[in-house]
């Protein structure tokens, strides 16, 4: 009998290490952690600025980068990704109500705005009356490129139109009489050396190897439009969700930021 005792002891001890050490493989792997972005600014972003501050925390961190922005978003709601950071909230929205997802955004983070560039000209005051400008042929970002023009006072818009649709049929007065050539986005940086100003999104920008600095102005973003760190809406509530938005609004992140992305524009929370 004391034989059989000690048996059932040994059996049970074994089982309760043994669940022990489940729970501990099960911890180790909820630390290993993939973050999407693409390639570029927003992945060297996670790399040197996100990454660090959650390898401090216990995470081991795996980046993945995309050359599209289809992708970033599917690999998400499949589990391959257990955050991403590349897209604005009007395009998050959109993508997850096409696609039937369910995507939040756990912080907003510096984002590389759209300038207006010119090879041309070297201050607003140079520019001729009738002077070209390549405007982004798509309806968000040429709404962009409407605001600065009226933030530069080279155009005003008509005040009843919604900010983030204003197009051409909005300009109210054309100070400069200026030319708009709508083209797409990816080639702005190219039209630069064609036209005599462009408006060019920061993203592209950064991807041609120009400097956001040069640009005559850069735009007032709103915060619609700067990138933010994204996770499916389930996990919104997650450890790892509360882990990415305290290293993000740490003061290491934005030492890194002002270091190594000079031009990116702040978002609202971080002035």
């Amino acid at each position: 009998m004391k034989k059989w005792i000690t048996l059932i002891v040994l059996m049970v001890t074994a089982s309760i290490i043994a669940a022990c050490g489940n729970e501990q493989t099960g911890s180790e792997e909820s630390k290993k952690i993939t973050i999407g972005a693409t390639t570029g600014p927003y992945a060297d972003m996670v790399t040197k600025a996100i990454k660090p501050g959650l390898e401090e925390k216990g995470y081991t961190v795996e980046v993945k980068e995309f050359s599209d922005y289809i992708q970033p978003n599917n690999a998400l709601a499949e589990g391959d990704l257990d955050a991403n950071l590349f897209q604005h909230k009007v395009y998050m929205e959109n993508f997850a109500k096409e696609h039937g997802l369910e995507l939040s955004e756990v912080i907003v983070v510096p984002t590389a705005p759209m300038g207006i560039y010119s090879n041309q000209f070297s201050s607003f005051d140079e520019i001729e009356d009738g002077s070209s400008i390549a405007i982004p042929n798509d309806p968000t970002n040429a709404a962009r490129a409407f605001l600065i023009l009226q933030d530069a006072q080279l155009i005003t818009l008509d005040p009843d139109a919604d900010p983030l649709t204003v197009s051409e049929k909005d300009v109210q007065d054309n100070v400069k009489n200026l030319v708009f050539e709508p083209i797409e986005a990816a080639q702005l940086p190219r039209a630069v050396e064609s036209v005599d100003l462009a408006a060019v999104p920061g993203n592209f920008a950064l991807a041609a190897k120009m400097d956001l600095l040069d640009a005559l102005q850069l735009e007032n973003m709103p915060d619609q439009y700067r990138n933010r760190v994204v996770m499916n809406t389930e996990d919104l509530d997650s450890q790892l969700a509360k882990d990415i938005k305290e290293v993000v609004e740490s003061g290491g992140f934005e030492q890194i930021i002002d270091e190594e992305f000079q031009g990116f524009g702040k978002p609202e929370w971080m002035n």
